[in-house]
């Protein structure tokens, strides 16, 4: 990913997906590669996604009581080990510092693969009383997994941005409640602003993060058949609490420990949406999320540079002055054709084209960028029509993702059927399981899919009686996928 390119992709969606997402990431500008293995560096419009998921996140999450801080991004090593089950989880992806300088340093020191274990002991320090609590804390910042996989722009690099919150509460319900409040503001993003149905669960107990009771997450399904982990809320029990002795006097004057949460989103976000959208013509954007929500490209003779021009920059300031993000692309040294091309492979999901007809008509031509569709408008009440028209193609974009997810879960019971149903469609096949990691594994060998997630509700059947994979009896209903 280096230089610039020229326009147009030339990889198919449907039958090379990999490197058509290589190739949307680089000529749509949203990232290129770093000269160290397995790292990126965000263009200016692929940074500009991730602003916008975090300034709808942020707020969400200072209405319902966290507040930002941030740690330093180094962790002793004896912090780590504080908590053995995050130094199990982790000690394979850790990245150690060992030297300051020419000095080596006393103790290493991790760059942090999760803030945990450097938050908690803070946690501790300023939870005193009951009145400390609930103690609800986030932070935006970078993490560091050294792990052993191609690079992926957004779905798998080692250091990927993302949030990390970090809570304390008096009681279990407390943080259970606070933990499905998290995953409530994740599965918002992804159906309200990213436009992406997303399914919601529990991963198995050997998929949870590491030292947490429950681990819940939203599971978004992508057109080439695998599926994104789009974010996780834990309900971390006790355990960080005692490691780290968060504990606080109660009403009764009683000492008691703790009950913790964490949750993060990453930007594998920006991956899904990217993924979910774009087609062989380029990126595709919600106007959510777009930098440009409406391009005008007027078109013009020498004659009629002068009306085309002074009309198209009338729409675009009563645009801008409404909110409307709009760009005007005036250049004289590229042609429209050029420009369409070159809007449609940045994402921008709505297009006017503006001519001496639209003029002396007074009337605007638009094209919405998912489907190609055009309209012809009048000028008298073109803000409330693009605001229509940007509402249409979030719409269309959802209904689109809604239709690949509902018709790609499908039912399995027995092992062979989730091998060729996963083998010959791809996305989730829902089977009855024992709870045992031996049968999934015993699919994962065979077709690379895992166990993405379990139903949330405790309470629900299993669609079985007696499990896909080993003929036990079943506990839950696993849904099986391929995973990004």
């Amino acid at each position: 990913m280096s230089g610039e390119q020229e326009l147009g992709i030339t990889e198919s969606k449907e039958h090379n997906p990999g490197d058509w997402y290589a190739e949307v990431v680089q000529k749509a500008k949203l990232a290129d590669y770093a000269p160290m293995g397995g790292f990126i560096v965000t263009r200016p419009r692929g940074y500009a996604l991730w602003e916008a998921i975090k300034d709808n996140l942020d707020g969400w999450f200072k209405e319902t009581g966290a507040q930002n801080a941030y740690f330093p991004m180094f962790i002793p090593e004896g912090y780590l080990e504080r908590e053995k089950d995050i130094v199990e989880g982790f000690d394979p992806e850790v990245a150690w510092v060992t030297h300051g300088g020419y000095d080596e340093l006393e103790e290493r020191l991790a760059v942090r693969p999760t803030s945990e274990s450097i938050i908690a002991p803070f946690m501790a320090k300023w939870v005193r009383s009951y009145r400390d609590l609930p103690l609800r804390l986030n932070q935006w910042n970078s993490v560091v997994r050294w792990e052993a996989t191609e690079t992926k722009p957004f779905f798998r690099t080692k250091e990927f941005l993302w949030q990390e919150g970090h809570t304390a509460h008096a009681s279990e319900s407390g943080a259970w409640e606070e933990m499905t409040l998290r995953l409530d503001q994740y599965q918002r993003l992804y159906e309200d602003v990213l436009a992406i149905p997303v399914l919601r669960g529990r991963k198995p107990e050997h998929d949870k993060f590491p030292g947490a009771d429950t681990t819940t997450t939203v599971e978004a399904l992508m057109p080439d058949g695998k599926t994104v982990q789009g974010g996780t809320s834990h309900y971390l029990g006790q355990s960080f609490a005692d490691a780290f002795d968060i504990s606080f006097v109660d009403e009764d004057e009683d000492e008691r420990i703790a009950h913790t949460t964490s949750w993060g989103l990453s930007w594998r976000s920006i991956g899904a949406l990217i993924m979910t959208h774009s087609d062989d013509q380029g990126l595709v954007l919600p106007p959510t999320v777009a930098q440009e929500q409406v391009v005008i490209v007027p078109i013009w003779q020498e004659d009629t540079k002068e009306t085309v021009l002074q009309y198209a920059s009338e729409i675009a300031a009563e645009l801008q002055d409404a909110g409307i993000r709009v760009k005007l692309d005036d250049r004289d040294e590229r042609n429209p054709g050029f420009k369409f091309n070159e809007w449609e492979l940045k994402g921008v999901p709505v297009r006017l084209e503006i001519g001496p007809n639209e003029v002396d008509d007074e009337e605007v031509t638009v094209v919405h960028r998912p489907d190609g569709e055009t309209i012809t408008d009048d000028r008298g009440d073109i803000v409330e029509s693009l605001r229509d028209h940007l509402d249409e193609v979030y719409a269309k974009l959802y209904a689109a993702a809604e239709e690949n997810l509902e018709e790609n879960i499908r039912e399995a019971s027995s092992r062979n059927e989730i091998l060729g149903t996963i083998g010959q469609h791809g996305g989730y096949v829902k089977a009855p399981w024992c709870g045992d990691e031996a049968c999934e594994t015993e699919v994962k060998e065979q077709i690379h899919a895992e166990v993405v997630m379990v139903p949330f509700d405790e309470d629900e059947e299993p669609i079985g009686e007696t499990c896909a994979v080993c003929g036990d009896e079943a506990e839950t209903t696993a849904y099986f996928a391929k995973s990004y």
